[in-house]
């Protein structure tokens, strides 16, 4: 059986700068929709895991057999906040998680458990589409703001301190697109128009979409108390590329 820096094609004293480089590679590669397979793809994601995690360790002396023994610290995350998330959008702890009911697509103040998240302003694509508006505009959310869209399609959520934007979303009632989970498809890519989310290590996004503000919600948050993204940017060249198919994993939802 490979050990997982076998699979990534690296040797056991890599660093942790020559893993992430290693993983963007091999998981682009090993892509159902860019010649890999499935299985190939999850064994990337399953190895790159292992190592992060601390759950792999190479035999002591020279000929021994591999052994896998979990060390039990978990050390690649800590026990909260956004700067503990893994790439797999995990974090040590839960986020609280809004009733769909409370208010997300209105405009509303922050109430004592909103102090400390952020607030994130959201539009659909296909809304910004549908009404002929582009990407680009300066004043597209003020417009999306007076065109009385759907709170599907435009609204305000807040994001909490152990929350990835998608988890907020999903977390309030809304179906945004997805598919890995884990920051190796472009499914749930969004466009950050204002604020600051970081890019974590471990993500597929080539450096020419990153600078034009794509950012995969599967995996990380805003750090800045205000926030506008547009979602559902999976179509747009470039990311298109990196999508996976509906069908691709047992939990993604239908995006198409």
């Amino acid at each position: 059986m490979e050990s997982p820096y076998e699979v990534l094609g690296i040797d056991p004293d890599a660093d942790e700068s020559e893993v992430v480089d290693a993983y963007r590679e091999r998981v682009k590669e090993a892509h159902p929709d860019h010649g890999g397979s499935e299985s190939e793809f999850r064994a990337v994601r399953a190895a790159y895991e292992r190592i992060k995690d601390g759950e792999y360790e190479e035999p002591s002396e020279p000929g021994g057999s591999r052994s896998d023994r979990p060390t039990g610290g978990h050390s690649g995350r800590s026990s909260g906040g956004r700067s503990g998330r893994s790439p797999d959008g995990r974090s040590g702890s839960a986020g609280r998680a809004r009733s769909p009911s409370e208010p997300t697509g209105a405009v509303g103040q922050a109430d004592d458990d909103d102090q400390g998240q952020s607030r994130v302003e959201y539009l659909n694509y296909d809304a910004l589409v549908d009404h002929g508006w582009d990407l680009g505009d300066e004043d597209l959310f003020e417009k999306a703001a007076g065109a009385d869209l759907d709170p599907d399609d435009y609204g305000r959520l807040f994001v909490g301190e152990d929350e990835t934007l998608l988890e907020a979303a999903e977390n309030r009632g809304f179906a945004w697109p997805f598919a890995c989970r884990g920051g190796a498809c472009t499914n749930c890519a969004v466009a950050v128009v204002e604020g600051d989310i970081p890019v974590p290590p471990g993500y597929i996004l080539p450096d020419d979409l990153i600078e034009k503000g794509i950012r995969l919600s599967c995996i990380t948050a805003p750090v800045t108390d205000e926030a506008k993204v547009v979602y559902n940017v999976k179509h747009l060249p470039g990311v298109d590329e990196l999508r996976l198919q509906p069908n691709r994993f047992e939990r993604t939802r239908s995006d198409d």
